[in-house]
């Protein structure tokens, strides 16, 4: 029996992904349409934009959670194996990357808000635990900021004689430290709150400031120092 399904090439050339791009620029297209360009081609059920349909509504249709699949992830979509699976990955870590190195519009910390903006780029989409520092001059510019260290789904390990050493190199004055929970969970844990009184009391020999504590999940984040709790 002739298989009357209408694919990608039988279609109206205004309406094929990569020539929509070309005719109408790449605003234009849905983002199943670009993550069609990225796999080329489908399984014998669906086109291309059909499976990319397929596989971001099962991320509720959010980019941020399709970032999260991994690769084996990816290849349990029929149609999906190694390759397209690894391209996929490659174009939203791409993104991701473009995002972290646009220059920053600001140099001074003057909230939580700012310090959220400034480590959001870079701890976004992680399905594991990271503790950055934001190293700060005394009138709250930027010096820099840096990961320290790097866990599993429940926890990282912080050394206070790292964290101090490091800011002692850098003449950093205040310190912003800042972890996230893969879990989406705001609520800072007793072992955090222990680890923020720790860290500020060993800064105080040594006149360095822990300003705030942030616990940080992909679009909100919970703020020490906002909390009262510095």
């Amino acid at each position: 029996m002739e298989d009357n399904r209408l694919t990608i090439k039988r279609w109206a050339e205004e309406d094929r992904p990569r020539e929509k791009l070309l005719l109408k620029g790449k605003a234009a297209l849905s983002d199943a349409e670009l993550i069609a360009i990225l796999i080329g081609s489908g399984n014998k059920d669906q086109t291309a934009v059909e499976l990319s349909q397929h596989i971001l509504k099962s991320c509720g249709n959010n980019l941020a959670n399709l970032a999260r699949l991994s690769i084996q992830d990816l290849q349990k979509f029929k149609g999906i194996g190694e390759a397209k699976a690894i391209t996929i990955a490659a174009a939203l870590e791409i993104g991701r990357r473009r995002k972290e190195t646009e220059p920053e519009q600001r140099t001074k910390i003057t909230s939580s808000k700012d310090a959220f903006h400034l480590l959001n780029e870079n701890m976004m989409d992680l399905n594991h635990e990271e503790f950055w520092i934001i190293f700060l001059k005394r009138n709250n510019e930027v010096i820099k900021k840096e990961m320290l260290s790097r866990g599993g789904m429940s926890g990282t390990v912080v050394d206070a004689k790292i964290i101090y050493k490091r800011a002692l190199e850098e003449a950093a004055s205040g310190l912003i430290l800042a972890h996230n929970h893969p879990s989406g969970n705001l609520k800072p844990s007793q072992e955090d709150i222990t680890l923020t009184k720790k860290l500020k009391d060993a800064g105080k020999s040594l006149d360095i400031s822990v300003l705030d504590h942030l616990i940080l999940t992909d679009a909100d984040y919970f703020s020490f120092a906002d909390q009262g709790l510095l």
